[in-house]
């Protein structure tokens, strides 16, 4: 099983980012552990601050891999293009979010992107990850 982790702009900061709401671990670190705990799943990494880099990604492993890991980021709340990408593949996308954007400021409330995503995980820090490998594994053993 292929499963393509894609993290959008800022995240490259995480462990100095706002810790508060982020956390104290890089993504690295955290990826490092995800990959222990699958050792049965190829579990790739990707992150730019690049909106059409990101949809260039999606593009690439939504036809082959099983499942995407999204977290757009800010561009969740602005990115149609996103949304139209989603659609376009076939492999089934999850929206991942590391705060409950829903406690958050009034603008982070709308996602343009889960309408098109089979399902959306906020709120539990870097586990928010594992949470969706654990989703798409289950989908795909139903599918």
């Amino acid at each position: 099983m292929k499963i393509q982790i894609i993290n959008g702009p800022n995240l490259n900061l995480l462990g100095k980012r706002e810790p508060g709401i982020y956390g104290n671990s890089s993504f690295e670190d955290y990826l490092q552990q995800l990959r222990q705990q699958y050792p049965n799943v190829q579990i790739d990494y990707y992150q730019s601050n690049v909106e059409g880099e990101l949809i260039n990604k999606i593009q690439e492993v939504g036809f082959d891999y099983q499942g995407v890991i999204l977290n757009a980021g800010a561009y969740t709340h602005t990115s149609v293009a996103l949304q139209d990408c989603i659609r376009a593949v076939k492999t089934p996308v999850i929206e991942v979010h590391i705060s409950n954007v829903h406690k958050r400021e009034e603008f982070r409330h709308h996602s343009f992107i889960s309408c098109a995503c089979l399902g959306v995980i906020c709120g539990f820090g870097m586990d928010s990850y594992r949470l969706a490998l654990e989703a798409l594994l289950q989908h795909t053993t139903q599918a």
